[in-house]
């Protein structure tokens, strides 16, 4: 018998419906809000620790050849971790898993997730191998742009990543299971370790080995082995405590395994097309010129940093709750619409500003995070240019995937990977065009050339952002958008980014160190932002400042 969540029929509103929904309770705000908090908790500090990371490896590395080819080297095997990893799963074994929990069918559930982890980790380790052993080739397609010194640097490091990525991957898994019991701040908190791990390779091999890029990039590949490692590790145990055995399972004719397979394919194939625009990216970029590459990979570091605060934390959060309603088809898509109405203003509240900054003051932002060492300001501005490209898309990009988890959760995973091939299409033939033979006919210098890779993927996330929405709506009738509040914000965020940098300006005029024209900039974009949707009356920024004279040590209360 087809389940439920499988259904395809349109909603219809009828009388007898709209009944069994008021019936429905409503889910409990702490819980959703606690759910969040954990996520955004757990992912601000990896992401402060990655910030660290990153200018350590700034320091030390800057926007040289082995900068270029320790990025190329990341980012060849995160293919693995990606496809495998936290969002596929997050996607195929979270609403099956996390269903069974609300059944109270708990046996059911260790055993589908003891059988998932166990494939896994065989195909995992296949792949790792696999790519140890077709590293030069890997290297050659997906870094042709490179040669001499910095292919023969990528293919080693390539070598030794790729084994730590399948341990990243089994981490992602033990993310799955922790996030469907609502465990959320250790799984992600955990890539701390990771950070940490790279950092104290990258300080030692500094130290060590001043002027010697090569053997400093090949200390940091290391490194990052160690750290997947930790991260894997440092979850175990819950995991463990959670499913009450880790016993190896082959039982894939389960019914639970089977319905993760089921969706595990599509999936795979969305998040692996936009893998591959990511991979097409980093081809065109390395025609680019030297440190391009890893212009483009810094500017990533901030743009993800939203990506994950706002959008990641509040999909993560949502997944299992939407996942866990149980009822008819009317019941889900009630359920559904009431999770994405306040879900998606959270999302926008939050992730428009961070965009207009990305734009107004990326420059100070840039230069606060990255600019030491071997990390000028004409690096700095090559980042900002390629940062404000990719900040274009960035609310398309977060609500997109919080509609693509609504979809997850009803168990049709079709439409996200439809979305995901027009949006791959879009960035692939834009990127190219503003890339390479644009930029031979108009003469424009590489780092536009960049900002035209980054700008096209986010003209792109927005076609697949109006598909999802589209789409969502011939599934749970009209998709709770908040126009109006993202019109607002867009007001406020032009205001707010306007004396923002014209506050960064001045502290620079008078002589103002340069971490403290950036601190300037900032602080005084975000109380403009702010003070201008408290005086509007914007619910969202109401609670904030409510809970920030709640926190004060002056408030009597």
């Amino acid at each position: 018998m087809t389940p439920p969540w499988r259904c395809r029929t349109r909603v219809v509103a009828t009388r007898a419906t709209a009944q069994q929904t008021r019936a429905m309770p409503d889910p409990a705000p702490p819980r959703r809000l606690g759910g969040a908090l954990a996520v955004g908790a757990g992912i601000f500090l990896s992401r402060i620790a990655g910030l660290v990371r990153e200018r350590v490896l700034a320091y030390y590395l800057g926007l040289s050849v082995a900068a270029d080819a320790f990025r190329a080297a990341l980012r060849i095997p995160n293919l693995l971790q990606n496809l495998l990893g936290e969002g596929v799963l997050s996607a195929s074994f979270i609403p099956v898993y996390a269903r069974l929990c609300a059944e109270g069918r708990t046996e059911d559930a260790s055993r589908v997730a003891r059988a998932v982890g166990t494939l896994l980790a065989l195909v995992a380790s296949a792949l790792a191998l696999v790519g140890v052993l077709a590293a030069r080739p890997l290297v050659e397609i997906l870094a042709p742009g490179f040669h001499g010194e910095a292919r023969e640097l990528t293919i080693r490091l390539v070598q030794i990543v790729f084994p730590g990525v399948a341990l990243l991957v089994m981490s992602a898994w033990c993310l799955g299971v922790l996030n469907s019991h609502r465990r959320f701040f250790l799984s992600y908190v955990s890539p701390v370790l990771w950070n940490a791990a790279l950092i104290g390779a990258a300080v030692v091999a500094g130290r060590r080995l001043a002027g010697h890029d090569d053997d400093i990039a090949v200390w940091i590949a290391w490194g990052a082995v160690a750290g997947s490692a930790a991260q894997f590790l440092v979850q175990l145990p819950a995991v463990i405590r959670l499913l009450r055995s880790l016993r190896p399972s082959l039982a894939v004719g389960d019914p639970g395994v089977q319905a993760t397979l089921r969706a595990f394919v599509p999936v795979l194939l969305g998040r692996g097309s936009v893998q591959l625009s990511g991979y097409i990216d980093q081809v065109l970029a390395s025609y680019l010129g030297q440190g391009i590459l890893a212009a483009i990979s810094s500017a990533q570091i901030l743009y993800l940093l939203p990506v994950s605060l706002f959008g990641m934390a509040v999909s993560a959060a949502e997944l299992p709750e939407m996942s866990s309603a149980t009822g008819g088809e009317a019941i889900r898509a009630e359920h559904l619409q009431h999770r994405l109405r306040g879900s998606l203003r959270r999302v926008v509240f939050l992730v428009v500003p961070s965009a207009v900054a990305f734009v107004a003051i990326g420059r100070s932002i840039v230069a606060l995070v990255f600019q030491t060492g071997r990390f000028g300001a004409g690096d700095t501005r090559t980042v900002w240019i390629i940062l404000a490209g990719s900040a274009l898309g960035l609310s398309a990009g977060t609500q997109g995937r919080l509609l693509g988890s609504a979809f997850y959760a009803l168990g049709d995973p079709k439409p996200p990977l439809r979305a995901a091939l027009v949006r791959v299409a879009f960035t692939g033939v834009l990127g190219w065009a503003f890339a390479l033979p644009l930029r031979d006919a108009l003469g424009y210098s590489a780092t536009w050339g960049a900002f035209g890779l980054t700008a096209s993927a986010g003209f792109a996330a927005w076609i697949e952002f109006l598909l999802l929405r589209r789409w969502l709506a011939l599934r749970i009738g009209p998709v709770p958008i908040p126009v109006r509040l993202a019109l607002g914000t867009l007001g406020a965020a032009a205001v707010a980014g306007g004396l923002g940098y014209a506050a960064g300006q001045l502290a620079t005029a008078a002589g103002a160190h340069l971490w403290l024209s950036a601190l300037a900039a900032i602080g005084v974009f975000g109380a403009a932002y702010l003070g201008v949707m408290a005086a509007a009356g914007v619910p969202e920024a109401n609670a904030f400042t409510r809970r920030l004279r709640r926190r004060s040590p002056r408030d009597p209360r």
